[in-house]
């Protein structure tokens, strides 16, 4: 490779910011490799990954077993459409429904397909089903809600960012505060055009707002009530990422990494993306019992690379590296440690308010104004320092590392944010 063709990150930077449209802010930092845990960028500097591609990336950088079968399946049958059959999607749907206790799967690639493939459930179950008039269907969703950037998801998003000047919007939402059970009682009460209920277990993108204890089991028992569809969307919460197989799995064994996977506030309507793949391949899904999921009949829904035989083999191994690696458990016993260890500094630090989270999923609240640049000189200090994290909401600064990092490798990064904390406080 000559010189002139070597690769630098402000040549890639360069690039990008020449080509791409510009709609991401990203940290200044070029990446080319990963494995497990780590990251390099194109200089050979080596970080931890505390973001994991947004819980995509669970099982870590390029696991092996993952890679094989993404590898291996593209050298056989890589995309059929679905105008076929292939040997692959049926064991794929088998393995997940039995994995998560439900009958039917639909296959969809990204979080945001998989939003709008409920979001289409839910309303011809309405009308088909509960009786509701046609086009008078509303599904009730929360504030601060982050499902994805398609029109009709952020037609019901409270982020004026994501909304502006991307009208007109799709009606048929009703927005209510998250973690409120007297207003989404209040709503189901007087409202008897509601046909499901979506809500994000953890709330990742607002800054991971954990709800009360108890909250998801009390929705789920309001919805049941009203004849109304409980939809979780754990596209970010699920896949072992907050210590359980699913955030909604609350105080249920799913630490062991042989439980079954049945949660203690089954949704009636299960979204999951990002980890289902293992970061190596676009697999997203949308889980329901046949009584449900029945309405979806031939030309009512589709994807030309949903249930490809790749999705379907990398879906499959991604799960199988969960159960195998006891990777819930670890999440669960790694994330009680990494929140006990910054309490003990911010007990003590003006920089900090508090530390939040559940699992491997947690965030730092700076204390600064939304409007400040505190946060991302924070984690542009993080960068320097090694660990690579991204701020949310101006002054919240998210930690997710891969589920596959050890004891000793959290307790080094504890000590690199910590370090890198004190150099902000005064």
């Amino acid at each position: 490779m000559s010189v002139l063709e070597k690769k630098t990150s402000q040549g890639a930077i360069a690039l990008e910011e020449k080509y791409g449209a510009h709609n991401y802010h990203p940290l200044p930092v070029v990446l080319s490799r990963g494995e497990g845990v780590f990251v390099w960028d194109v200089e050979g500097k080596k970080y931890y990954d505390f973001l994991s591609a947004y819980s995509a990336v669970n099982q870590g950088h390029c696991h092996p077993k993952i890679v094989g079968a993404l590898v291996g399946q593209a050298q056989t049958l890589t995309l059929t459409s679905r105008a076929f059959y292939n040997d692959m999607l049926g064991k794929y749907e088998k393995y997940v429904t039995e994995t998560f206790g439900y009958d039917k799967l639909l296959p969809m690639n990204t979080g945001a397909e998989a939003v709008e493939t409920a979001l289409k459930i839910c309303r011809k179950w309405a009308y088909e089903k509960k009786g509701i008039h046609d086009n008078e269907a509303q599904i009730i969703v929360c504030n601060n809600n982050f499902h994805g950037r398609t029109t009709s998801i952020v037609s019901f998003s409270s982020d004026p960012v994501a909304r502006k000047h991307f009208g007109p919007f799709t009606p048929g939402f009703l927005k209510i505060d998250y973690d409120n059970l007297e207003a989404l009682e209040t709503v189901l009460e007087h409202n008897k055009n509601v046909a499901g209920f979506l809500v994000e277990p953890i709330q990742g993108e607002a800054g991971v707002y954990v709800p009360s204890e108890g909250y998801l089991k009390k929705a789920k028992a309001l919805c049941e009530r009203y004849n109304v569809l409980f939809i979780a969307d754990e596209v970010q919460t699920g896949i072992a990422r907050t210590g359980r197989l699913l955030a909604t799995c609350g105080n249920c064994n799913c630490a062991d990494k042989h439980c079954s996977g049945t949660p203690e506030v089954k949704a009636d309507i299960l979204i999951l993306g990002k980890a289902l793949s293992g970061g190596a391949y676009p697999v997203s899904a949308v889980l329901a019992n046949d009584d449900i999921m029945e309405v979806i009949k031939p030309g009512n829904h589709g994807s030309t690379f949903g249930g490809n035989p790749i999705a379907a083999a990398v879906g499959m191994a991604a799960l199988e590296v969960v159960k195998e690696e006891g990777l819930a458990q670890n999440a669960f016993e790694l994330g009680e440690i990494f929140r006990e260890e910054l309490n003990k500094y911010i007990a003590g630090c003006n920089i900090v308010n508090a530390v939040r989270g559940r699992g491997l999923l947690n965030a730092i609240l700076i204390n600064d104004t939304e409007e400040s640049s505190t946060a991302w000189d924070i984690c542009m200090t993080l960068k320097e320092n090694g660990l690579l994290a991204k701020p949310t909401h101006g002054n919240i600064i998210r930690f997710a590392p891969p589920l596959v990092i050890d004891k000793e490798q959290l307790l080094d990064c504890v000590s690199i944010i910590i370090k890198t904390l004190k150099q902000f406080d005064q």
